[in-house]
This record gives structure tokens, C-alpha cells and sequence, in this order.
């Protein structure tokens, strides 16, 4: 079993990007011994500067649906769904 060291992490190019808002890399960290999701984008500020934008989210948490469009993960919907389908 590959324990990861609290503060520690990898991140991997992501070989499945499919679109540019799709994050640039993704991997796993432990931050204060909470397993977490990192994704990262490749971007460059107003000045020409290269950085990367990191999103994270925790690996215990409920199903996400991700929202590459924003950088960011949303929680799927939980419980019924009232959308006026007749079925």
C-alpha cells in the first residue's frame, strides 16, 4: 500500500484532457491528514507571467460532477429531483 506522507502529493499530466478547460494536471494530496483530490491549470496572468490555478477537493466527499468551465467541482444533486418529467 503507497502511503502518502501529510503534506505531500503528486500531481500527473492529464492524458485524458479532452477540451482546454479540462485541468492540465491532476493527481492526489494530504493535507492535515485529509486525502484530497488536486487539479491544476496551466495558465498565464494579464502580464505574460506563467502559473498554475489548483482546485481541490476532498476524495471522502459525496459524488461530484465536474465544472471544468470554472476550475472548480459542483456536488451532485442529492435526494428527488423535481423536474416536471411526467415519469
Amino acid at each position: 500500500m503507497n502511503k502518502t506522507k501529510d503534506m505531500s502529493g503528486a500531481l500527473f499530466r492529464n492524458t485524458r484532457k479532452e477540451s482546454d478547460n479540462h485541468p492540465d494536471y491532476n493527481g492526489s494530496v494530504v493535507i492535515n491528514g485529509q486525502h484530497m483530490w488536486i487539479s491544476a491549470w496551466l495558465k498565464e496572468s494579464s502580464k505574460g507571467s506563467k502559473y498554475l490555478s489548483l482546485s481541490f477537493k476532498p476524495k471522502d466527499s459525496e459524488p461530484q460532477r465536474q465544472d471544468y468551465s470554472q476550475g472548480r467541482s459542483k456536488p451532485m444533486p442529492s435526494g428527488d429531483i423535481d423536474d416536471e418529467i411526467p415519469f
